[in-house]
């Protein structure tokens, strides 16, 4: 469950490609902090404080700007192309009592039993969409494989989630699975690769006989 944590900005007057990049040289990430019904306000944060926050996890933020602090929520980050540096950040103004509807990311924890008999896993969907209280936004959904055999799956249905915390995806799609592997599905695997007939041979063997 997420609680607030301290993140402090200062208010921008350059706008524009050029000034955002001179921001960034500085050492510093341009955003935009909107929401609520109230005129978007640009600012700027230091980059290792962004990065720290990202990397943290937490979404929910108090955020001090212009002498005034106002609860927020973490909605975007843009990346360099390389996905190496904080090139923008948007925050969105929030009430603690309101919910939202938010993409959580989901972790798998344990070893499925399937995968030592060959089985492959696949993690087929890797955020779920909730819908929740601000202030009840998981940090990550947790997915238990440890039972998980060879051929079997684990559908959204399934997923153990907060009780006050919903969740809208459809419930029969598959969050992860151990697929059976290929070859071993096809005909004739379980004995070796099927022979190809030799187109010929028994007219050979007709004209001997």
């Amino acid at each position: 469950m997420s609680s607030p944590v301290k993140f402090s900005a200062n208010p921008r007057t350059a706008h524009g490609s050029l000034q955002c990049r001179k921001l960034r040289h500085a050492g510093e990430v341009p955003g935009n902090l909107y929401g609520h019904k109230q005129d978007p306000v640009a600012f700027s944060a230091n980059a290792v404080s962004v990065l720290a926050l990202v990397k943290s996890g937490n979404r929910l933020v108090n955020i001090e700007l212009g002498g005034k602090t106002e609860t927020a929520l973490l909605r975007e980050v843009q990346w360099d192309y390389l996905g190496d540096y904080i090139q923008h950040v948007d925050l969105q103004r929030v009430d603690p009592n309101e919910r939202l509807t938010v993409e959580v990311h989901v972790e798998l924890k344990g070893v499925a039993p399937g995968t030592m008999s060959g089985g492959i896993l696949d993690h087929a969907l890797h955020t779920l969409t909730v819908e929740c209280l601000v202030t009840a936004i998981p940090d990550h959904v947790v997915v238990k494989i440890q039972d998980l055999q060879l051929g079997q799956a684990i559908h959204v249905r399934e997923v153990e989630l907060p009780s006050n915390v919903k969740c809208l995806n459809n419930p029969e799609t598959i969050v992860v699975r151990v697929a059976v592997p290929q070859a071993a599905a096809e005909p004739g695997a379980e004995g070796g690769p099927a022979q190809p007939e030799v187109i010929g041979r028994k007219v050979e063997e007709k004209e001997e006989a």
